[in-house]
């Protein structure tokens, strides 16, 4: 195979390298339009109340969508999958561009893939994943969902911070605010159409052969034998990213506006530099995973990132909150190439979009209700209290995960234990 551009001693196909150049196009228009999508809601005219309700159907749509997609992405195709994801975005950044109707705006948010935190959202990351670890040894596993991480989290910073200077940059120069944002997202739609014509450059390499047919409603789940654990993984996921989505990227940037009355010329470029830190912790995990193992790895380091989420809105002054959250982010993704390798590890080869893709929903059905609770907190001015309720639930979730899942391992760990 050839080597990547990423890193020397990746080894990645040619497809590899394709799903490496779509997952950084995608989170770089994530990243561009989560910085300013809660200011250009507030911009169109809409309370805290509507924003929350919006950034909520982004997520709920997303989760009905990407269940039946990504559940049936190794019958169907993942190449097809992937194109219908990027349609998707396309979709919902058009609508969103030219309407200013709040009802047309949900459909859009509920139908179409929209990114309100700067994670990713939609079937691709399930199917990537399934895609990558399709044409990879397992034992290189990890450590290419560290550099797809990676390259996932340098393009969401670049992103964040090319969306905050070209809107201010444009109200600067006399734009009218919404104006300044709606550009935003025209942009992110016309990321959606590139993706699509890339996904169409994948291969055969990256499907499965045999899948089972249908059998009941575990095979309608896209899942047979590994169906227990995928369901306790999903759950303990969920209420994660129940946690997580109390403070999204766009409501985090929405509170430092309403607190310090931060620009989103300096948001962008916070939410840069806290990208890059948590691309450069995303790294660190891999190595660190092959001494502790990957369950070790995900609740040790995520222990101490959520006990400084909850202090950031306890800061007296805007530097040193700035600083707590830059620390967060620099120990708070290397739970995810870990996660991630750990879900597919523990699968049937046959079942590995469908356990991406089941965790994954229950990850953002976790994320979905939080946004329209969050949302009104942090505009009455009650944002502190959203950063420590999230900090709390993921707090209760790294505990639960390691008594849950400290005792079974990987193949790859297995076999690591054996040799030594």
């Amino acid at each position: 195979m050839s080597r990547s551009f990423t890193a020397p001693d990746l080894g990645l196909s040619v497809d590899g390298r394709v799903l490496f150049v779509t997952r950084a196009g995608r989170m770089f228009a994530y990243g561009f339009l989560a910085v300013v999508l809660a200011l250009y809601l507030s911009a169109l005219g809409f309370d805290g109340f509507r924003i929350g309700i919006l950034l909520t159907l982004t997520l709920v749509g997303d989760t009905l969508i990407s269940l039946w997609l990504t559940t049936h992405a190794d019958r169907v195709g993942r190449r097809r999958v992937l194109i219908a994801g990027a349609a998707l975005m396309l979709g919902a950044g058009v609508l969103f561009a030219v309407s200013r109707d709040f009802v047309v705006l949900l459909i859009a948010a509920t139908i179409g893939v929209i990114s309100p935190s700067g994670n990713e959202v939609g079937p691709f990351l399930a199917v990537e994943q399934a895609s990558l670890s399709h044409t990879i040894p397992g034992e290189r596993r990890t450590n290419v969902f560290a550099w797809y991480n990676l390259a996932g989290q340098v393009a969401t910073a670049l992103g964040s911070l090319a969306g905050g200077l070209v809107s201010a940059s444009l109200i600067r120069g006399g734009t009218p605010d919404v104006d300044a944002y709606r550009a935003v997202v025209v942009a992110y739609a016309v990321v959606g159409a590139v993706l699509a014509i890339l996904f169409t450059r994948l291969t055969r390499g990256v499907e499965v052969e045999g899948v089972p047919a249908d059998d009941g409603i575990a095979r309608r789940l896209g899942l047979g034998r590994s169906r227990p654990i995928v369901l306790r993984l999903a759950a303990l996921f969920s209420l994660d990213a129940f946690g997580g989505g109390l403070v999204p990227q766009s409501l985090i940037a929405y509170w430092f506006h309403l607190r310090w009355g931060v620009d989103a010329g300096v948001l962008g470029a916070m939410f840069f530099a806290a990208n890059i830190l948590a691309a450069i912790s995303a790294l660190s995990a891999a190595r660190l995973s092959n001494r502790i193992g990957l369950i070790n790895t995900m609740v040790f380091t995520h222990l101490p990132s959520n006990v400084l989420l909850i202090l950031v809105p306890l800061m007296p002054t805007l530097p040193l909150a700035v600083i707590v959250l830059l620390a967060r982010f620099s120990i708070s993704q290397m739970d995810v190439p870990t996660r991630q390798s750990y879900t597919i590890a523990v699968v049937a080869p046959d079942e590995r979009s469908a356990a991406a893709g089941v965790t994954g929903v229950a990850r953002t059905t976790g994320a979905a209700v939080s946004p329209v609770i969050a949302a009104p907190l942090i505009s009455e001015g009650a944002g502190a209290l959203a950063f420590v309720i999230a900090g709390g639930v993921k707090i209760v979730y790294d505990l639960l995960l390691y008594r849950a899942f400290r005792q079974l391992r990987t193949p790859e760990e297995e076999a690591r234990r054996a040799v030594g």
